[in-house]
Parts: C-alpha cells; structure tokens; sequence
C-alpha cells in the first residue's frame, strides 16, 4: 500500500515537471493560443446600455459602437489640433451660402445668408458588414425578415445566423438615420438641437413621431432639408449660417442606418431575444460586434468587408514618436479581433495588466505609486519596475474642465457688483486646484484658468487669470491667501464675518455621498476655513442634485463638461446667459446662471464665425470677461493616463476620436513570449513537499516491509 503511494508521488513529481513546460495556462484567463494570434484583449467596467447609433451618447458605448459604425467625417488620428477628415466620403462637404428664396450668395456675402446647405458625395463600394438582414431569395425579396418559430428556437445570439450577406452603402442609409433621430420614441439626445438647425426636421418630428410609421413609411416620407441627389449624393440643409454643424456630422448618430436592418429586428421572436439593433448595430466599420454579453464579454472581429481605410501618411505632432508612421498607407485594420472582458474591480485588472494577459491599462489610485513616479516638478514617469517591463505610457490633458461653480442668481454668491466679484474671486484663490491636482488626482491634470481647454481653438498658455494668478517667471503661481483675504474684506466679509459679526455660512450642494468623498469634501471645508467662511456639505443622491440643479436652488456646486467637438464655442456656451437655468425652466446648460450682456453679445458673434485672428480676439475679450466675473473657480483640465506593453504599436491619444482601434497593431509573437516569461510557476514548494512526504513515507515503508518478513518467517518445530 505504503509502496503504491510512493509509485504516484514518482509520477506526480514527472507529470509536475511537464505541466510546467505549459504553466503559464494555469492562470491564463483565456485560452493561450489566442496569445499568439493578432488580438487585442481589453476591459471594461460598465456594461453598454444603448449601441444603437441614434440613442447612445456614452462613452463606454462609443467605445464598441464607433468601431463598427461610420459618420460621415472623423478626426485625423494623428494631427494636432483636433482635423476633421473625410471618412466614407470622397472629399469634405461642399458648403453654399443661400438666400431667402434658395439662390446661392457668394463668399463675400455669406454674412446674409438665410440658409447654408451642405453636399455630401460618398466613395463608392463601401460595403456594410456580412449580416442575415441583407439575405435575398431568388426574387430579390428579403429572406429573414419573417422568422418562424422553428427558425427562431436555434437563434440565441448573432453568430447562430448561418446566412449573411451585404451591399453596398448608399445616400439614403444616411438620410434614414436621420428620419430615425426624428422619432421622439427613439429618444435621441441631439434631436432638440437639431431641429433648431436642420430645415424642417421638427415639422418632420411632430408629425412622424405621433403616426408611429413602419420602415417602409419612413423611408417614403421626407424632411424638407434633407435630400437624396442620387446613390453616392445628398444634402443636408441648416438655418442661417453655423460652421460647428460639420463636427456633429464626425458624431454616431449620423452613422448610416440601413432600412433592412431595422425591418429585420422589428421581428418580436429577436426582441424576446434581445437581439436588437441596440444591442447588434450594423455598420460599414473596421469591425463588427459578434458576441454582446455584457455579464461576460464583449467580442468584435475584424469586418471581412472594409476596403477603404488606411493608415495615415502624415500629421504627425511635433515630438511624437516617428514610429507611428511605420504602417504608414497601409490598409486597416491591423487587429483581427477584439475581446473586451467585464472586470468589476481595479486590482484585478492591474494585476492581469502586469502578467500580460491585457494589452493596455489605466492606472487607479491603488496602483498609481507602483507605476508613476510624480518628479518634484510635477513631471510624470514610469517607476523602475515599469520599464523594466518594457511598459510605456501616455499622458495628455483632455478636452474637458471641471469646475467650481458659483449660482449667480443667489443673493449672497451671486451678482455683478464689485464687492460681489471680490467675493468669488477671493474664494477662487483659496480653492487651490494645484493641491487638489496633487492629492486627489496623483498629479493628473492641470489648474484651469478659464473655461477653454488646451487643444481647443482660443486656448493659449501664455494667457493667465490675473485675479487668480501671478506671473513668475516661466509659470502662473497662485495668489497668497493674504490677498484673497483682503479681497473678502473689500467684499464685505472681513475675517469671513458678515456687517452684524456673524460668520459668513455657504452652502455646497454635491451628489459625492460615498466613504471615498468624505476626503474631498473635507478639503473643500479646509479651503474655505482659510477665509474664515463656513462651509456646510448637502450631498444627496445624484437624482436629487440634478433636481436642485435644474431648479437653480444650489448656492455652490461641482460640474464639469466633455468637449462634444474642438471649438470654443462647445465650452463658452456654457456660460451663454440664454442657456441659463432660469431662463430655459431648466433645459439650459448654464448651470452658475450667468447672464453678462457684454459676453452674450460676444457669443452671438463668434457662435458663426471660423477660427480667424478675428474669432481669436473675441474669444480673448469673452474669457477675460468670466475671468474676472468669476462665476467659476476655473478647477482644472484632468489629464489622461494610459499604460501599454511594447507589443501593442500606433498607441496616440486622440480624446475627440472614437473610431482608433483600427490603428492599432499587436505583435503577438512577442506578447505570448513575454506572458510565458513572465508566468513561469513556481514549482519547489510543491517538489518539495512531495520530498518531505517521500523522506517521511520511506522510514514507514522499511518498517512495513521488516514487520511482515516477520509474520512470514518459518517458525522452528520442536
């Protein structure tokens, strides 16, 4: 018995030995052959709540939906600032000046036109991705638009599907989507800016949207400034004259929707299903979505069909890497699929990140000291250990600003007098974002010093807040909080007290209601304690801020705002007095309610304008002018941070473009010999209790084997 059990520890201890030629399976979370194959292994957090082109306006849905579907336009991946290209067009939108009665005007006097309308011309051949919606029967009629049960009880996901089929892109899927965005029951959020722009798009709402028309009915109908010339030709016409509008067309919900598809799942047997175009889009991308289990995974693979992306040739910013143009003009995409794997938590994560086993990472607070190394400066690095690994990083300030708002409707913060002004701005100067940036956000990100963030037409970094603000020499240092006091002072509040003596109270309304905020907000407190002001924390759920926030009853308040496209405009209408809450009962965007004649008069001017040194000098006067309203604490510009192994190429941050996994490039050979290297078990504890067991096993099989000698042995006959 005792020998059979040292016979299996002998065989454990070969077999130990071989597995370990394959451990790096052990803790693999796929399967390692697809290490060694051109896919790009990612993660995400959240699931995706709508992908159909018209609804989602989130950025983990843009993450899937902008791979598979294609605007009209995109941004250049490479070139700084944010270019504008075409994508499934031929060239970039002719654009006329009309009158009242349609006749065109010439450049010269654009400034009368009554109407611009724009002129769209697609490349040809651009073929949708292979889907059953475009199956035809001999008849040229379509195949599956009428399942039947028998059909239906195999079908659980896309892939079930054995026939697909494609054509090719036309002018009309463009205007459909359109006319879909139009149904006020798809609830798409741009469709209230859009009527205010697009000719006859709200005639077209109201009346479609109360019919509840079939596909076919749709697609007969027609919206006065939206028209098809021919296959490869349509136009778009807007009212008066708005050169912002060509970035919306760069945006999803002017992707092309083809009318087959939303025919094919209108079938209830696919609803029941959720099998739908808001969980399955169908598009012209470099990709297409084949597996949406958000509990899971999420797959996309390379679309067999698209013929008509390359790499770009040039744009490359001054001190990028020269190696993003290694694939230059070569055909995208690179990547064959794509699998994005739901991980709840960051630690996780990070750890697979470090193994290999994902391509790419951000980099919490619980990771940050382990990966960056912040200089005395503020410089970020990648720690010793990082670079070891051959791992890199980028680290660019988005197109975003959050910050301190003050509601300029309230009695006490609000107003546009001096002392009022004094007020905000001595509160500006104690908020100091610099060591917020420090301590909440590891050094990611950068004091703002006005609403305009850096990348965006208007910015410039020589320019200063210069009630905030000092120039020292090279930078802008922060005011000592000996002048914001006698700013206060000047206000009215001296020590932070009111005429009567008593204290100066404030109120902060905030939706961080979590144990993690419990330190910011006590910063908050801190900053405002400098003054002598007491600040009184009102956090409550996020629906019941919003409610105050739409009411225009919060006194002081935290926000922020994700450039929709790279024009000062899309930040300075935030502060538009005819976007104020009060004025919209809530609709508006200018939640701090500021209502300064000078600037909206200002912004009526440059909403129209192209980038010129003349929208330039306006744009200065209008940031000058809030820069000493104060009706923000400017807080800052957040800066991106993203790690990724040597394997993964064409890495380029590019906020404001969706669309850039078809850029990307993996070298896969070297990705499976790193995660072999770098996952090799550790095999001696396990020898060597199979050796203590055989050391203490081998003494019992000695004494074993003389106790039964002994009961054999022949005994002596007297």
């Amino acid at each position: 018995m005792i020998a059979n059990c040292i016979k299996k520890i002998i065989i454990f201890v070969f077999l130990l030995s071989l597995l370990g030629c394959e451990a790096n399976r052990w803790n693999s979370p796929y399967d390692t052959e697809k290490a060694q194959d051109p896919i790009l292994f990612s993660s995400f957090s959240s699931k995706p709540k709508h992908l159909d082109p018209v609804v989602s306006y989130n950025a983990n849905e843009w993450a899937i939906l902008s791979q598979v579907v294609e605007p009209p336009l995109q941004y250049h991946y490479l070139k700084r600032p944010y270019t504008l290209e075409p994508l499934t067009l031929s060239k970039m939108p002719e654009v006329r000046f009309l009158d009242a009665q349609g006749q065109p005007l010439s450049e010269e006097d654009s400034h009368l036109a009554v109407f611009s309308e724009y002129i769209f011309r697609l490349k040809p051949n651009i073929l949708f991705q292979p889907h059953p919606a475009f199956v035809k029967n001999d008849q040229g009629e379509l195949s599956l638009g009428n399942l039947t049960e028998t059909q239906l009880a195999s079908i659980e996901t896309m892939a079930d599907f054995d026939q697909q089929s494609t054509r090719a892109l036309t002018s009309e899927d463009y205007t459909y989507a359109i006319k879909r965005m139009a149904l006020r029951q798809n609830h798409s959020p741009i469709l209230g800016t859009m009527q205010q722009y697009i000719v006859g798009l709200k005639t077209f709402s109201e009346t479609m949207s109360s019919k509840q028309p079939s596909v076919n009915e749709l697609r007969a109908a027609n919206i006065e400034g939206v028209e098809v010339d021919s296959e490869l030709q349509w136009r778009i016409r807007i009212k008066g004259v708005y050169p912002q509008f060509i970035y919306w067309l760069s945006m999803n919900f002017f992707a092309p929707v083809p009318w087959e598809a939303e025919l094919f799942f209108q079938q209830a047997g696919l609803k029941t299903k959720n099998i739908s175009l808001d969980t399955y889009p169908v598009g012209t991308g470099a990709y297409q979505l084949v597996e949406n289990n958000p509990n899971r995974q999420m797959r996309l693979v390379a679309n067999p069909n698209y013929q008509h992306g390359f790499y770009p040739e040039d744009g490359l910013s001054d001190g990028a890497d020269t190696a993003l143009l290694t694939d230059a003009g070569k055909p995208l995409p690179f990547i064959k699929e794509v699998i994005y794997s739901l991980e709840k938590e960051s630690v996780p994560l990070w750890n697979k990140f470090l193994q290999g086993y994902y391509d790419a990472s951000g980099v919490s607070s619980d990771s940050f000291d382990q990966a960056i190394s912040v200089s005395s400066g503020g410089s970020l690095s990648l720690t010793d250990e990082m670079q070891q690994k051959g791992i890199q990083f980028l680290n660019t300030i988005e197109p975003t600003i959050f910050y301190f708002g003050f509601n300029m409707a309230d009695p006490v913060v609000g107003g546009y007098s001096e002392k009022q002004k004094k007020l905000r701005q001595a509160i500006s100067i104690a908020l100091n974002f610099e060591e917020y940036i420090s301590i909440f956000m590891n050094g990611r990100g950068m004091a703002a010093q006005g609403p305009v963030p850096p990348g965006i037409f208007g910015y410039e970094a020589d320019r200063i807040n210069r009630w905030v603000y000092d120039w020292q020499p090279g930078r802008a240092s922060r005011k000592l909080i000996t002048e914001a006091k006698a700013m206060l002072a000047e206000a009215g509040y001296p020590d932070g007290r009111k005429p009567n003596g008593e204290p100066l109270v404030l109120y902060y309304d905030t939706a961080a209601t979590g144990p993690d905020s419990k330190a910011q907000l006590n910063w908050y407190r801190k900053q405002f304690n400098q003054l002598g002001i007491e600040l009184v924390i009102r956090a409550t759920d996020y629906n019941r801020f919003q409610d105050k926030m739409r009411g225009a009853k919060a006194q002081l308040f935290s926000w922020g705002w994700n450039a929709d496209y790279p024009d000062p405009e899309n930040f300075l209408f935030l502060l538009d007095g005819e976007q104020t809450i009060l004025k919209t009962s809530g609709a508006g965007i200018n939640y701090a309610n500021y209502d300064n004649p000078e600037f909206n008069r200002l912004f009526k001017q440059i909403k129209t304008m192209p980038n010129s040194p003349r929208r330039l000098t306006l744009v200065r006067q209008m940031i000058e002018i809030v820069q000493e309203d104060a009706p923000w604490a400017w807080g800052f510009y957040p800066k991106s941070l993203a790690l990724y192994h040597r394997w993964y190429h064409n890495v380029w941050a590019n906020p404001l473009a969706n669309n850039t996994l078809k850029y990307k490039r993996i070298d896969a050979e070297l990705r499976n010999q790193s995660q072999q290297y770098w996952n090799k078990p550790t095999l001696w504890p396990m020898i060597l209790v199979v050796g203590l067991s055989f050391l203490l096993l081998w003494p019992l099989r000695l004494a074993y084997r003389k106790r039964q000698e002994a009961i054999i042995q022949p005994r002596d006959v007297d």
